[in-house]
């Protein structure tokens, strides 16, 4: 029972980044706000969602990891109904952030759980299962936005995000155990903090290793994020169609958990990582020549290449991450924390700043996702040579 309750509190925050998609048109004709405007709904959702995930791991450490995950899952709910009685922009900008700030207890604490409670290939296989999962969300999302706006207006879409976040508060009340008892707990204090960040930040092997696991969903986020561009304007698709960008995209991620968990105790990690980034590299060569020939983007050719992407974010994911948190045993929940920072940080970037530039032409986003990757496998072989260095 444990990994789909993990697996869904991953999920409620990536869920809500992307399920108003389909619902950009009509939210900008409601608010009278423009495409752009639109746009920095997710940064307004993912800069206080980045910022939040610094302290959700530490107060996790200091309180208990199960308080701290049903008290975000019922700010969410609050802040999700919020969102769905705005009227002016201005009050959506500030009920996402509200959510935002909320929505990265799920996941973060989550990754904590999974290591106090299992070691070694039994912690990869439940954090392969957990990712397989989380990955459905970013993919699944704006397929149900799409069709909840073709019988339903907007503000349905935030009271399902409700709905769906009060009852997993229902169940972490039923079925999530406390794993971090309390003489396993750290004081909360700001100079604690910041002696805990010193210590993660200050190892000579967290910023390669936290940046490869970074880059490589970000290559896929640069689609995610344009996916209104992508899918309405370059594909020439409606609302309900969504789901040809997202639906290899879920199954990619999915099938690259499966067989993480499957490898967990055969392969080593570094092997498993290496598989994961080749499947990128040749994904992201096959991406560029595909768009390189097409005049105009076409499916199924255009989103295969992302597909197999996905896969290759799936199987390196889950090891990265363990990798990451097995270097700090005591803080746990902080190193995933700033985990989450620094990717979210890298995603709100990409999503404010560099979408609406790189959704212009899909040459862009194709070279885009390309030099993602290649930071993130840059990242990666640093990370070995630092571990065989030190």
């Amino acid at each position: 029972m444990l990994a789909p309750l993990l697996g869904a509190l991953a999920m409620f925050g990536p869920f809500a980044i992307d399920t108003i998609f389909p619902a950009f048109p009509a939210l900008e004709a409601d608010l009278h706000a423009s495409t752009f405007q639109m746009q920095q709904s997710i940064s307004a959702y993912m800069a206080p969602y980045a910022l939040m995930s610094l302290l959700h791991g530490p107060l996790s450490d200091a309180l208990g990891r199960r308080r701290v995950i049903i008290t975000g899952v019922i700010v969410f709910a609050l802040a999700s109904l919020g969102c769905a009685m705005a009227r002016t922009l201005e009050t959506l900008l500030l009920f996402r952030a509200l959510q935002g700030m909320s929505a990265g207890a799920g996941i973060i604490v989550g990754r904590a759980v999974i290591r106090d409670v299992f070691d070694g290939a039994e912690a990869q296989r439940l954090m392969a299962s957990v990712s397989m999962i989380f990955g459905i969300a970013p993919a699944l999302a704006p397929i149900v936005g799409g069709w909840v706006v073709a019988f339903a207006r907007w503000p349905m879409i935030f009271v399902l995000l409700a709905a769906f976040a009060l009852a997993l508060c229902l169940a972490c009340l039923a079925w999530l155990p406390e794993t971090h008892p309390r003489e396993r707990r750290v004081a909360l204090s700001l100079r604690e903090l910041g002696a805990t960040w010193r210590v993660i930040v200050t190892d000579r092997a967290f910023f390669p290793l936290v940046l490869a696991g970074s880059f490589n969903f970000n290559a896929l986020w640069v689609y995610i994020s344009s996916a209104p561009a992508f899918v309405l304007g370059m594909l020439r698709l409606d609302t309900q169609h969504f789901a040809w960008l997202f639906v290899p995209a879920i199954s990619g991620m999915m099938l690259g958990s499966f067989l993480s968990g499957r490898v967990a105790g055969r392969l080593t990690a570094a092997t498993t990582v290496r598989v994961g980034y080749t499947i990128m590299v040749l994904a992201s060569a096959l991406n560029l020549a595909v768009t390189a020939q097409l005049p105009q983007p076409l499916v199924p050719w255009s989103v295969l290449p992302i597909g197999l992407h996905a896969i290759g974010i799936g199987m390196s994911f889950p090891t990265l991450t363990l990798l990451l948190l097995d270097r700090f045993p005591h803080h746990r929940g902080a190193a995933s924390s700033v985990q989450a920072f620094v990717s979210l940080l890298i995603s709100a970037v990409i999503a404010g700043a560099l979408a609406p530039v790189l959704a212009a032409s899909p040459l862009r986003l194709a070279l885009a996702a390309a030099s993602v990757t290649m930071l993130g496998l840059g990242c990666w072989r640093a990370y070995l040579e630092v571990v065989r260095r030190w």
